[in-house]
């Protein structure tokens, strides 16, 4: 399927590792010139490389953080002119209600959660003023799932869910698509940690991470691949009719209501 990304430009945050790595790599496959922006210069410097070696399109990087508000400003200013905004920087920490105190659920949430917003808000208005563009919002199933053990997580992607079918409902008004992504389990290096942990609990050993798996759906995680691949496809003009929607991708799992 041509996904016709050839000569758009697609600026991914979160970009130098994990689904946002494998995201801007399938769109420069596709063709799509990318910048990838991350807190990390030499992870940025490794993804660009890799990115290189497959693609023969432009690759840029920017080292920001985006949950200070006047990074987001600057990436705005230097790269308004981009067709797709893929948000996907940010990780908000497990724990309780009364494990995760003010301090780190404001600071998870400046990065994940008004990041995204304040992302959002500076690139709309330059889509808007040419009438042109696709933001997708790399959110997690913990909308849906609502597990307590990551009441941070769960609240705030419940908030950018519903902000995204928001801002999607109307932006079609401007020439804009918005789309939320919502992953299940995702085998990236965060999530190896979190099985790790998860099986030292159970068994006392971080080696048997990946027992921890087999009570997913197949048995497995999805890899990073999968939704980059979701993620190109809705960028593209192949699916130029969504907006205001929410593809979930957990095997089912959110649909069970299921925790693992």
């Amino acid at each position: 399927m041509d996904l016709q990304l050839g000569g758009k430009t697609a600026l991914i945050t979160g970009g130098s590792k994990g689904i946002g790595r494998a995201t801007a790599t399938i769109l420069a496959v596709e063709s799509c010139n990318v910048v990838i922006v991350s807190r990390n210069a030499e992870d940025l410097a490794a993804a660009k490389a890799s990115i290189a070696q497959k693609s023969n399109v432009r690759v840029e990087t920017v080292v920001a953080d985006l949950s200070d508000s006047k990074s987001v400003d600057k990436l705005a200013r230097e790269y308004g002119d981009i067709d797709i905004l893929v948000n996907n920087a940010g990780a908000i920490p497990g724990g309780n209600l009364l494990q995760v105190d003010e301090t780190t659920w404001r600071k998870a949430w400046e990065l994940k959660v008004f990041g995204y917003i304040n992302m959002c808000r500076a690139f709309y208005a330059c889509m808007k003023e040419r009438r042109l563009g696709v933001i997708i919002n790399v959110v997690g199933n913990a909308a849906e799932t609502h597990d307590p053990e990551y009441i941070c997580g769960v609240t705030g992607n419940a908030a950018l869910t519903a902000f995204s079918q928001s801002l999607g409902s109307i932006s079609a008004n401007d020439g804009i698509r918005v789309v939320a992504v919502s992953p299940g389990v995702v085998i990236t290096d965060r999530q190896i940690n979190f099985l790790k942990k998860k099986a030292i609990e159970r068994t006392g050993s971080a080696d048997n991470w990946r027992d921890v798996l087999k009570s997913l759906p197949f048995g497995r995680g999805a890899i990073p691949d999968e939704i980059g691949a979701t993620i190109a496809f809705l960028a593209s003009s192949q699916s130029g009719y969504t907006s205001g929607s929410v593809v979930t991708i957990d095997a089912g799992m959110s649909a069970r209501a299921a925790t693992f």
